[in-house]
């Protein structure tokens, strides 16, 4: 909130050093509208693409554990020793790998609306990805706990009748490996996208300022 501030602020600052007028941001304009209608899709993009590269990530990880144990003579019988440097890599690789389209969307959406449709747009572009990215932030650091904590509970015995394979704690399971990913990849990673753009937002608002 204090980078969208600073950014209409900064605006405001070159335009009226060039003798222009302030920038109102009013609902009614239609470029302001545009900006935060596009700013409201982002946090769902950047969740969708993270929730998919966890799965990707996953995906990676399930074929090179089966793999290792149709290839590594004994490791089925527990005789030899698997390959955890492949897991490793294949983690690391995948996580910076499917990182770079959240990133890119993160830094060329905020110089692409600002240069091909001004800081009206600009402006509405950070209000709409702040409302709704700091919103579903929260909604997905708290549900993704909720679904995390639902399996735990289960299997402390602390729900009456249900037990460690009932069918409600294979519904707790499945629960929990959405809730994992939402809690710490794609909560986290919106709350990144807000912060980010409101930086370059910044960065850029002397270079829009005047268009």
């Amino acid at each position: 909130l204090a980078l969208f501030s600073a950014y209409n602020i900064e605006i405001n600052h070159v335009r009226a050093t060039a003798g222009l007028g302030a920038i109102e941001l009013v609902l009614t304009d239609p470029k302001i509208l545009i900006g935060i209608l596009l700013g409201s899709i982002l946090p769902f993009l950047i969740g969708s693409t993270t929730m998919l590269a966890v799965g990707k990530a996953a995906g990676a990880i399930v074929v090179e554990i089966g793999r290792q144990f149709r290839e590594i003579p004994g490791l089925m019988e527990l005789k030899a020793e698997p390959e955890p440097k492949k897991i490793v890599e294949i983690a690391t690789t995948a996580a910076m790998k499917e990182m770079i389209l959240p990133g890119v969307i993160a830094i060329l959406g905020p110089v692409l609306v600002g240069f091909f449709m001004g800081p009206a747009s600009l402006a509405g572009l950070l209000a709409g990805s702040l409302a709704v990215g700091a919103t579903m932030s929260l909604f997905m650091a708290n549900a993704g706990g909720a679904w995390d904590n639902a399996k735990k509970y289960i299997e402390k015995g602390k729900l009456a009748g249900e037990k460690k394979g009932s069918d409600t704690h294979k519904a707790a399971v499945v629960g929990d490996m959405v809730g994992d990913p939402f809690k710490d990849t794609s909560g986290p990673g919106i709350a990144i996208l807000i912060k980010v753009m409101s930086v370059v937002s910044l960065l850029i608002a002397p270079l829009i300022a005047l268009l």
